[in-house]
C-alpha cells in the first residue's frame, strides 16, 4: 500500500467550521478545500458572503470551492460571477441541475466562456459526466465532482462509473474529477488507483490517516482490549 505522500491523487478537505478548515489548510498533504450551503448551515453560518471572505483573507492560495444557491439559472450565474471575483484561487460550484430538473448545462458553458472556473457537483452517473465534458472549456480549470459515496449507498460499486469518468474527462485536459462524498479511507486509496484526480475528504475521514499502514494483528488486539475495559467500565456480570 502506498504512503499518502506518495499518492498521485490530491486530498482537498471538505467543511465548513473555520478552525477545522483553517487546520487542514496548515496541512501540506491537504491541496485544497471545499464547502458547500449544507454543511455550512450546520455550522451555524448565516452571513454566507461575510464568511467566505473571511476564509478567504486566511487561505489565498489554495484552490476553494464555493457553492451557488439560488434555484433560478439566471440568478445562478450573478451570484457565480460575484463569488468568481472574490479570488484567483476559487472554484464557483454549480449543481448538475436545479431543483426542477432543469440542466445546468448551458449556464456551465457560458461561464467557462467568460474564463469562470467552475467546480461541477452532485453529479451520480456517467451520462451527467459526459454532459459537463461537453459544456466545458478545453483550456479553463474546473473540476468535476462526482458523489461516489453516494453511488455506494445505493448498494452500486462506484469504482467503475469513477473509471469511466477519468476517461470521459480526458478531452478536456483542464478538467479534474473529483471523487466526491467518500465514505471510508479506503476511498482515498481507489480513487488514486483508477487515476482520478481529487478526492475531497471530511475531518471525520482524515482522521483515520494514522491508521494507514497498521500492522492488523496489532489493531486487532486492540479492538479486544476496547471490549474488555469497555465490559469493566459498564459493570457487567453474569
Amino acid at each position: 500500500m502506498k504512503s499518502i505522500e506518495d499518492l498521485n491523487v490530491k486530498i482537498f478537505a471538505d467543511g465548513a467550521d473555520r478552525a477545522g478548515m483553517l487546520e487542514m489548510y496548515e496541512k501540506p498533504f491537504i491541496k485544497g478545500l471545499t464547502t458547500n450551503p449544507t454543511l455550512m448551515n450546520k455550522a451555524g453560518i448565516t452571513d454566507y458572503r461575510a464568511f467566505c471572505q473571511e476564509i478567504l483573507s486566511e487561505i489565498p492560495d489554495k484552490p476553494i470551492s464555493f457553492e451557488v444557491f439560488s434555484d433560478d439559472i439566471n440568478e445562478m450565474q450573478r451570484q457565480a460571477l460575484e463569488i468568481a471575483g472574490w479570488g484567483s484561487n476559487v472554484y464557483v460550484k454549480i449543481p448538475i441541475t436545479n431543483t426542477k430538473r432543469e440542466d445546468c448545462g448551458a449556464l456551465i458553458g457560458a461561464l467557462a466562456a467568460r474564463g469562470v472556473k467552475v467546480n461541477v457537483t452532485a453529479l451520480m452517473t456517467l451520462r451527467q459526466v459526459e454532459n459537463v465534458a461537453d459544456a466545458l472549456d478545453p483550456n479553463v480549470p474546473s473540476y468535476v465532482s462526482v458523489f461516489a459515496g453516494r453511488v455506494a449507498d445505493t448498494g452500486v460499486d462506484p469504482v467503475p462509473l469513477m473509471s469511466d469518468a477519468v476517461e470521459a474527462l480526458k478531452t478536456k485536459p483542464a478538467a479534474e474529477l473529483i471523487w466526491a462524498s467518500p465514505r471510508e479511507l479506503l476511498n482515498i486509496f481507489q480513487a488514486d488507483q483508477i487515476g482520478c484526480q481529487v478526492i475531497t475528504v471530511t475531518n471525520d475521514i482524515l482522521k483515520k490517516l494514522i491508521l494507514v499502514g497498521k500492522n492488523l494483528d496489532d489493531f486487532s488486539l486492540e479492538t479486544v482490549k476496547m471490549f474488555r475495559n469497555d465490559a469493566i467500565s459498564a459493570g457487567f456480570s453474569l
